[in-house]
């Protein structure tokens, strides 16, 4: 191929690419995505894909905000589902103690501690398969204490039924997280103890029942990048966009099936925030777990994608995360505010 023809085939590459963009996106929210083109979207220039996400971040979100989440374990290990990276499943020998359903005035006291650090969100966690109607009433005496604190509330229990999920309404609570994790496809080869379209009908209830849902999944668990993409495609193409979506990076714990599973590259794991913004514009995408291990550059350049929510404080749940004073530091560099 000659010089001359190498320079036209690289417009007219271009040219697509840009028609590709601005054709697909500038309509807003849509629930219509196919494989083709969302691997279209990862297999854009990297400049050009963090280009096109900050774009659409600027046009729904105040680009230089992030919301504040804290997350508690209330009820910690012996959960009986074997979703392989857990280290709070019961299948697993990792070392972690079983724990019960915390004191409401111990969840009051790190409530409190987590408003005072600038948090806007206080989530729940309890390793339950799914919630028993025994222990609804507790739960929902938790949400109506902690909501007293001014702050919002988020809870994750594992699977909910339509009732319960009406009854949390009635109380109060704000969000309700519970996580696809993967794509349908790969979900079979990390959890065997409940099927993907459970997850589905638990979202159903929630969003039914009008809580705000909080839904996303864990990136680097081995799977591919189609099945990246298809995990996207599922949340963006349920009836109603989630309002948070959490991109995980798999936190690898010693005793879990995952613990030595090649780990995921950092520009991939930005590609997949910058994706996951495109397809949702008007939802908050968190990086939650592995921001330990990310470096302040990786972390900023989630934040020029478009990442605008964040897990606060020194763990979630059971793992490791950045000490509020490193988060804090980093914000004042890339003049970030918490809101």
């Amino acid at each position: 191929m000659s010089h001359h023809l190498e320079i036209i085939m690289k417009e007219v590459t271009q040219v697509s690419q840009d028609k590709f963009l601005s054709a697909s996106y500038e309509s807003g929210v849509r629930h219509d995505f196919t494989l083709e083109e969302v691997l279209k979207l990862f297999e854009l220039p990297f400049n050009d894909l963090i280009f096109k996400a900050a774009e659409v971040h600027r046009a729904n979100h105040d680009q230089n905000a992030v919301q504040i989440s804290t997350l508690l374990s209330i009820k910690t290990g012996s959960c009986p589902e074997n979703c392989k990276y857990c280290p709070q499943s019961a299948h697993f020998d990792t070392g972690l103690a079983k724990e019960s359903l915390m004191p409401i005035d111990k969840i009051l006291e790190a409530a409190d501690a987590a408003k005072k650090a600038g948090a806007s969100r206080f989530c729940m966690g309890a390793a339950w398969r799914s919630l028993h109607d025994r222990d609804v009433e507790k739960i929902c005496s938790i949400v109506d204490e902690v909501k007293k604190t001014g702050l919002e509330t988020c809870m994750t229990l594992g699977m909910l039924t339509k009732e319960q999920s009406e009854k949390l309404k009635e109380a109060g609570l704000d969000y309700y997280n519970h996580n696809i994790d993967s794509s349908p496809e790969f979900y079979s080869e990390i959890i065997t103890t409940r099927n993907f379209e459970d997850r589905l009908n638990t979202l159903k209830n929630v969003r039914e029942a009008g809580l705000n849902v909080c839904s996303g999944g864990i990136v680097g668990m081995g799977e591919k990048r189609e099945d990246r993409a298809k995990m996207l495609i599922v949340l963006a193409n349920l009836p109603k966009q989630p309002q948070s979506v959490p991109i995980n990076m798999l936190v690898k714990v010693k005793g879990t099936p995952l613990d030595q599973v090649e780990d995921l590259d950092q520009f991939e794991f930005i590609r997949t925030i910058a994706v996951a913004r495109i397809m949702m514009p008007k939802s908050a995408v968190r990086l939650s777990a592995g921001r330990e291990n990310m470096n302040e550059q990786t972390q900023a350049l989630c934040f020029l994608a478009g990442a605008n929510s964040i897990f606060y404080g020194e763990k979630l749940l059971t793992t490791a995360n950045p000490e509020m004073e490193r988060d804090q530091k980093l914000f004042e560099k890339l003049g970030i505010k918490g809101k």
